[in-house]
């Protein structure tokens, strides 16, 4: 080998299944498509795949231009419930719970078209969303309560935000930092 050559960890199972590291309460569900003589069925959800038990009493899609960056929003009491089945989206997620086991991890999760899937985001999980795809991207939350248009369970920070140590790159490798202003 090349000297500064680096061999590659285990990335996925020999089912095909992504090895990935996680934070504290967050789930994250692949769902395959079923394709049919007339076109495909993906499943959006299903009661055994959220740990919660919580009843879904809001369902909402968000739509993120080409390239576009959504980040950063956070809840206080509401679990997001997401479902990211077109385009192709990376996920960014921070937890900023002090009390939590991986306080301060940042996860990246890559879904769409291609890997669908099927997010729980626990309070106190900061999330980020950024469309690296050359189309629009589709985003369904159903989270566990429902907006309340005159108080909003809803924080946000900058993308750019110092409090979250996490670098956006967009197309033509920009890079966007968030760890400093």
């Amino acid at each position: 080998m090349l000297p500064g050559a680096r061999k590659d960890s285990q990335l996925v199972t020999k089912e095909w299944e992504k090895i990935e590291e996680q934070i504290d309460g967050v789930v994250v569900r692949e769902v395959r498509h079923v394709p049919r003589d007339h076109g495909v069925i993906t499943e959006i959800f299903r009661p055994e795949w959220d740990p919660t038990g919580l009843p879904i009493v809001h369902i909402y899609q968000s739509r993120l231009f080409p390239g576009a960056i959504g980040a950063w929003s956070c809840h206080g009491t509401t679990i997001d419930r997401l479902f990211v089945n077109q385009g192709y989206l990376k996920v960014v997620l921070f937890d900023g719970r002090e009390e939590s086991p991986t306080y301060r991890r940042v996860v990246e999760l890559h879904a769409g078209d291609a890997r669908p899937a099927f997010v729980i985001l626990p309070t106190g999980v900061w999330h980020g969303l950024q469309n690296l795809g050359s189309s629009d991207a589709l985003v369904i939350n159903c989270p566990t309560k429902a907006y309340n248009y005159e108080d909003p369970d809803h924080y946000r920070l900058p993308f750019d935000s110092p409090e979250i140590p996490y670098t956006w790159t967009v197309s033509g490798g920009t890079r966007l930092r968030s760890d400093a202003r």
